[in-house]
């Protein structure tokens, strides 16, 4: 009988397959790199033709190793690309609660940028289980008297940069996360009403943090 690989066995994420997402990110990352003068025309199209070949992360990797970051688009050297990170069409941009509520949770995936808005009613936004269309997320809540729960994994980086007039909008939450990992920016305001980000632990890693 052949033998099947154990799939019980976490994958070296280098081995895993690429997407079309993380080729066109390495191939744009190489266009600026030429731009500024940092390789020639020549190198260039030697990666380009290498970058849309490849076929996994593993062969992307070198492509981009002696470059420096573009922007929030690539992972720091040497780190291992974010699964989380797909590329793919966005589940949902809005998020509206006028006397009622709305709520973005499990396996959904996040675009680049989320407007969510409560008047008199409660929105939730849960990011523990979700992918992302990016590697950056920006946020804009708006609550007027009423209430934005956003819930976000322990190890993405967080910047919370909204106000509270006569209302709240909490930033304890702010702080890095792990290399490579999304990012997260929340923005906006509330008016007598609520704005609060809050980490979590991942599914199945225990209770939601304090």
């Amino acid at each position: 009988m052949t033998n099947l690989p154990d799939r019980r066995t976490t994958p070296d994420p280098r081995d895993l397959r690429a997407s079309d997402a993380d080729r066109e990110r390495v191939a744009q990352t190489l266009r600026e790199a030429a731009g500024d003068g940092r390789i020639n025309l020549e190198e260039l199209e030697e990666r380009l033709t290498a970058a849309y070949s490849a076929r996994t992360y593993g062969e992307l990797e070198p492509l981009t190793r002696d470059l420096p970051l573009s922007g929030t688009d690539a992972a720091p050297p040497g780190t291992a690309p974010d699964l989380r990170i797909t590329g793919g069409e966005p589940t949902s941009t809005v998020g509206v609660a006028v006397m009622s509520e709305f709520k973005r949770r499990g396996p959904w995936t996040a675009p680049r940028r989320f407007t969510a808005f409560a008047y008199w009613g409660g929105g939730t936004i849960d990011l523990t289980e979700a992918r992302f269309s990016g590697p950056e997320l920006r946020i804009r809540a708006f609550a007027i008297m009423g209430g934005i729960d956003v819930v976000v994994p322990e190890d993405l980086d967080v910047t919370v940069t909204g106000v509270g007039i006569m209302g709240a909008f909490d930033d304890k939450a702010t702080g890095p996360g792990t290399p490579g990992a999304p990012k997260v920016v929340v923005s906006g305001f509330s008016f007598w009403g609520g704005v609060t980000v809050k980490r979590r632990r991942r599914k199945n890693r225990g209770r939601e943090l304090d």
